[in-house]
């Protein structure tokens, strides 16, 4: 059997970001568990705010293209989100509405969301560690057919946590992470036996 593959991505592109520190250290824990994974920064597809006449105009940017194969490709995601303003970030959602778009009449809707998996990590210098968005970020992929799972984990105080090299310091938060990799590494192999 094949290992699951998972793509890992933070909604966040800033540098030294913490949620993109989180979800590397989650990639890390998923493939101890025997997935593949791929972790990729938002920032890389230099997506343009999404535009229906851009998109008529010219057909998907480039970026939303490489964004939404690599979706398709993969089994299920790690994503990690702070939290703007009590929701997720605009950077998400503008790169999931692109992946969202049909590039062809007979493709399929939503081709690379449906049936997918997902878990959900938030890191922030606030005590609730991001906790608030990611409840919509979970109504948002559950409407676009996202399987996601019903663990997750957020990590407040996110400047405490993490040593200079990215590491984790805290072993019972490097515990949780460790638990929701290890979970969504594992109910994609159910799903594929």
């Amino acid at each position: 059997m094949t290992p699951p593959k998972i793509l890992a991505f933070a909604g966040s592109s800033r540098t030294g970001s913490y949620n993109q520190k989180l979800v590397t250290a989650a990639a890390e824990y998923a493939r101890n568990a025997g997935a593949s994974v791929t972790v990729v920064s938002l920032r890389d597809f230099a997506l343009p705010l999404f535009d229906q006449d851009l998109e008529s105009a010219q057909g998907l940017p480039a970026g939303a293209k490489q964004f939404k194969a690599l979706l398709r490709e993969h089994d299920g995601f790690l994503i990690a989100s702070p939290e703007y303003n009590s929701s997720f970030t605009p950077l998400l959602k503008n790169a999931i509405d692109w992946a969202s778009r049909a590039e062809s009449k007979d493709e399929p809707p939503l081709a690379a969301y449906r049936g997918k998996v997902a878990a959900l990590l938030s890191a922030s210098p606030g005590a609730l560690g991001g906790l608030r968005g990611l409840v919509h970020l979970r109504a948002l992929l559950g409407n676009i057919g996202v399987i996601v799972l019903p663990d997750q984990v957020a990590i407040g105080a996110a400047h405490e946590v993490f040593d200079d090299a990215g590491l984790i310091k805290d072993e019972r938060k490097s515990a949780q992470i460790a638990n929701l990799a290890r979970s969504l590494t594992n109910f994609l192999v159910k799903l594929q036996s």
